[in-house]
């Protein structure tokens, strides 16, 4: 019924433009304020849901968010000026203390009695929270640190844990919030596209574009807002961020629903199972307001597409010629599924995940809707050129907190012996380790909700997950294990190795036997020695020439990376350099032009 909305809609803006009916006019209006309506209960659900989740009477729980909720509500002020105090008497949680911290003193407002807004002006003398080191921590670190620097805007450094004044503060965080857009807007985002810490670029920015005063960095950080939330919209199936990912969490990996993303997801989009977070509840208080043509753009999979972005890596600081490596993300994105992939490499410490396919279920909560392949590389060269940490205790220190790192088992990271490409609906995964690397073996994702599995005399195996039919050829030989959570794992030795994988959903079909006899029929030529290759004609008649390390052609035209924009498919175009998105759906335009600070709206004819 969602789709169905959104196709509606377009086929009534399209009448509008093409022969003005005021009827449609009328309808399409209708449908703007159902879309806001459904929006602002969302928002309300969230916001009752904190505000009511911890007893008035229960001062051992609770934190900055439930004491938020309750300030935002008008009600239970005894508890949360409580709480709160009790909070403060040892702050922890450096940035991600931060944020929510902010998020209550602005929730309040003038509701919280002076006493008690004086003892939380103290704390940001006395405590001093740490910056941390990544492009998600200096987000929070700086949007706060500007928030609470232009609420005292004449204190002196001696008010302030870092020592400087108020208006040294506010230059420096927002001069930082300037280049980081900038830089987003420009090569890329660095952390990009990651399930989990998109909640963490939403917020500090909702907070400066709910709270800010000065009117230019609340309305460059609502347009950094919209550009990131149609990163995420382009790239979702039903709410599930789908594609290569710069940082992902195991559990998250494996079961899409999981991933924080789906909170924000349901509150935007209203399109997958209730979900709520920390995150989007700054987002529902923030007074944001969604721009319909993202909820479209996130709801419509009516026509299969293709979305290509170019991104960046982290900041580099060793073992490597360039600062910032370019990310090269394609994603074919259909109502059954969305198969994506980056070009494989460290793009990304950790965290990488290179490719990977998920698939629309009705039951997204407790599924595990993906498949996918990683070789677990693991070494102190990789961490060393994102960390700062000598080489003989990186891998130690980051295992700490990462304890997958390290592991043969683990299901997510990059790895500079791997190279992915993809045309549509068909990828080709290669890699080449050397022996005596850490690990030298591949791992491959089979879920436990594959259907119809077959491992048949060809070498293929076959498989289905909701109406994705899957066919995946592994080029070196292989064990299938089983893994926890009933999931099992397609296990290969080979230091040459890779798959290739054949996606098509099952309307093209009917069957999996069909889609079987079909691929069989299909030439698929492959080699590991010297090193892994494949010539591959894919189901829609397009051949896939790949060899690893010489890159790869589609119908014998080499694929040239360097021709590829920062978004380029139906929905998205931004030039490299241009500091400027537009959005489409059907006749409507929507654009963001960071270097005028301005967005324009505007419907064309078709």
């Amino acid at each position: 019924m969602r789709r169905l909305a959104a196709i509606s809609l377009l086929s009534v803006l399209t009448a509008v433009v093409s022969v003005g009916l005021a009827p449609c006019e009328l309808y399409a209006q209708q449908v703007r304020a159902d879309l806001v309506a459904g929006y602002k209960s969302r928002a309300n659900t969230v916001i009752d849901y904190y505000a009511n989740q911890i007893p008035a009477d229960d001062l051992s729980r609770g934190g900055s968010i439930q004491i938020a909720a309750n300030l935002y509500r008008r009600q239970n002020l005894a508890w949360s000026l409580a709480r709160l105090d009790s909070l403060m008497q040892a702050p922890r949680g450096d940035m991600f203390w931060m944020y929510p911290f902010t998020t209550a003193y602005f929730a309040g407002g003038d509701f919280i009695p002076p006493e008690m807004h004086a003892k939380m002006r103290e704390i940001w003398r006395t405590y001093r929270p740490y910056r941390g080191d990544t492009e998600n921590h200096w987000a929070l670190y700086y949007a706060t640190l500007y928030l609470m620097a232009e609420q005292y805007p004449d204190d002196p450094g001696a008010q302030w844990f870092n020592g400087k004044s108020s208006l040294e503060n506010r230059t420096e965080a927002r001069d930082y919030l300037y280049s980081w857009m900038d830089l987003t807007t420009t090569i890329g985002q660095g952390e990009y596209d990651s399930p989990h810490y998109l909640k963490v670029y939403i917020a500090p920015l909702a907070l400066l574009s709910g709270f800010a005063l000065d009117v230019e960095i609340r309305t460059r950080s609502s347009m950094l807002l919209e550009y990131i939330i149609a990163d995420y919209a382009v790239e979702s199936l039903d709410g599930l961020y789908g594609g290569a990912h710069s940082r992902i969490y195991e559990r998250e990996i494996i079961a899409p629903w999981k991933r924080p993303s789906t909170a924000l997801g349901w509150l935007l989009f209203g399109n997958t199972p209730q979900a709520v977070s920390a995150e989007s509840f700054i987002l529902a208080i923030s007074q944001f307001k969604l721009p319909e043509i993202l909820h479209f753009i996130a709801n419509d999979r009516s026509t299969p597409y293709v979305h290509l972005e170019k991104k960046r890596t982290r900041h580099r600081i060793r073992n490597s010629d360039v600062k910032n490596a370019p990310v090269y993300k394609y994603s074919r994105v259909r109502a059954e599924y969305i198969l994506g992939s980056s070009q494989g490499g460290l793009l990304q410490p950790i965290q990488q995940q290179t490719w990977g396919l998920i698939w629309a279920t009705d039951d997204p909560e407790d599924a595990h809707n993906t498949l996918f392949t990683v070789q677990p590389h693991s070494s102190a060269h990789e961490l060393q050129m994102y960390f700062a940490e000598i080489a003989g205790h990186v891998t130690e220190l980051v295992v700490r907190s990462k304890r997958e790192y390290d592991s043969p088992d683990k299901w997510s990271g990059g790895s500079p012996f791997e190279q992915v490409v993809q045309h549509e609906d068909a990828l080709v995964a290669l890699y080449n380790t050397p022996e005596g690397a850490r690990f030298e073996h591949m791992n491959g994702f089979l879920s436990r909700d594959l259907t119809e599995f077959e491992e048949h005399d060809s070498g293929w195996i076959f498989a289905r997950g909701g109406d994705a039919l899957i066919a995946l050829y592994p080029l070196a030989p292989y064990e299938i294990l089983d893994a926890a959570n009933e999931d099992r794992r397609l296990y290969s030795e080979s230091n040459a190795n890779g798959v290739v994988l054949q996606v098509a959903p099952v309307s093209d079909f009917g069957s999996l036997d069909a889609f079987r006899d079909a691929v069989l029929g299909l030439v698929i030529e492959t080699s590991i020695d010297p090193v892994p290759s494949v010539s591959f004609v894919t189901l829609s008649g397009d051949r896939i020439d790949t060899e690893y390390g010489e890159g790869y052609s589609v119908n014998g035209t080499r694929v040239d990376y360097s021709s590829w924009k920062l978004f380029d498919g139906p929905f998205l175009q931004a030039e490299n350099d241009s500091r400027k998105l537009l959005m489409k759906y059907g006749p409507m335009r929507r654009g963001l032009d960071f270097a005028k600070s301005t967005t324009t709206d505007y419907i064309v004819e078709e």
